[in-house]
């Protein structure tokens, strides 16, 4: 990088051109020549100019689990997914941290679920979510230990937690990915997620700097079988934080009100197709009556006839009910991928052409305005009660697989 006073255009003036020419003494950062501003905005080369470092002591995957009251958030468990899949591909192991109060108990079901080692870091300053006592320990832990991959679940925590860590190590963070894939031989992450409005998907790749780290939305990956007779190892930190020195306090927890659509067992999803905000009312009684609740496809959301909170998609929320019924929904790609890993997909379209009919495990060629007073007759006639048992039954099975 040149010294130069700049001399005439638009840069002639101001901070950059004032730092330029007050100091020009050269520096040699990583072996590149840079100059040396006294404005801290100018000090560092940049970051693409740096030549690659050594990465080789770099190695595991690592994920972070989120726990609330002591109990594991469905999100940590789908992440071991991705997680041992690439662990596998890399021949590596699977880290999982997670920190809280009293939390060890929850290392067997981390293992049981494909963790080979489970870090539980302790403390009373971590009992509650907070940015910096979180970003503080994780952020030791990167250091010391080097992981070569970070996977975090994209909720509302991980999101704040995982870009506080990727500036903390000056690492990369792709984030709300929809697919996570290893690159064998470059030994390289492959992360994918939406991109231009969910048009297309971009594959982003973090070659520079370690760990890769990288977040996905709850209900992408589905949680791994548990195997109880896996074994792994736990270990238990205390670290040393300073509760005056964190900033801030939880005071009390508020429910909001919002309805959470990732944790329906029932799902009835309204598009283009219900015409307008009232015709889009009948979404939500059927929900109701068949004990599930309303979502929207995001044309109906940009149509401003619900709220963006219970859109599913791409740039929406991805779904895993036992039941999602798609009305007046023509199915693109984009809105597929957030509900396709549900166990039953009904579709009512009146285009018997329409994309959805090709993901739906049955199909109503009709208009939805027609098609859902025939369903609540049949419901008030107890025809559809079957349904309902079954949906019930569906979770009761899995509730108990999952503590046997």
């Amino acid at each position: 990088m040149s010294g130069a006073p700049l001399a005439g255009g638009p840069l002639a003036d101001g901070p950059l051109a004032e730092a330029t020419q007050a100091q020009h003494t050269p520096v040699e950062p990583h072996g590149i020549t840079a100059v040396q501003f006294p404005d801290r905005r100018f000090r560092k080369p940049l970051r693409a100019c740096l030549p690659t470092p050594d990465l080789d002591d770099w190695q595991g995957v690592w994920t972070v689990a989120e726990q609330r009251g002591g109990e594991l958030v469905k999100i940590s468990l789908e992440m071991l997914t991705p997680a041992r899949e690439i662990a596998d591909r890399f021949h590596t192991d699977v880290t999982v941290v997670i920190m809280g109060e009293r939390i060890t108990h929850l290392a067997e079901t981390l293992i049981a679920h494909g963790a080979d080692r489970v870090l539980c870091v302790e403390h009373p300053a971590l009992e509650h979510y907070r940015t910096l006592s979180y970003a503080t320990v994780l952020t030791d832990q990167i250091i010391e230990r080097k992981p070569e991959i970070l996977l975090i679940g994209a909720s509302h925590t991980g999101r704040d937690l995982s870009s506080r860590i990727a500036v903390s190590v000056q690492a990369g963070v792709t984030a709300d990915c929809t697919e996570l894939e290893p690159d064998v031989e470059r030994r390289l992450l492959l992360s994918r997620r939406p991109a231009f409005g969910g048009r297309m998907l971009a594959t982003i790749v973090c070659d520079r700097n370690c760990p890769q780290v990288a977040t996905a939305r709850l209900g992408i990956f589905p949680v791994p079988a548990p195997d109880e007779s896996r074994r792994g190892e736990t270990e238990t930190l205390v670290p040393e934080l300073d509760e005056a020195r964190i900033g801030s306090r939880v005071l009390e927890f508020e429910e909001t009100g919002e309805v959470d659509i990732q944790a329906a067992d029932i799902i009835v999803a309204g598009g283009k197709g219900a015409g307008d905000a009232e015709g889009f009312a009948t979404v939500g009684a059927l929900a109701e009556a068949l004990g599930g609740v309303a979502a929207a496809s995001r044309e109906a959301v940009d149509r401003g006839w619900t709220d963006r909170s219970i859109q599913v998609g791409q740039t929406g929320k991805s779904v895993e009910p036992k039941l999602f019924i798609a009305a007046g929904i023509s199915g693109a790609v984009q809105h597929v991928a957030g509900m396709k890993t549900a166990k039953v997909i009904v579709a009512i379209n009146s285009d018997a052409n329409a994309q959805i009919f090709e993901y739906a495990d049955y199909g109503i060629v009709g208009d939805m305005h027609a098609v859902f007073p025939m369903l609540q007759r049949l419901m008030e006639a107890g025809a559809l009660e079957e349904i309902r048992r079954e949906v019930a039954a569906e979770t009761d099975r899995e509730g108990s697989s999952e503590t046997d």
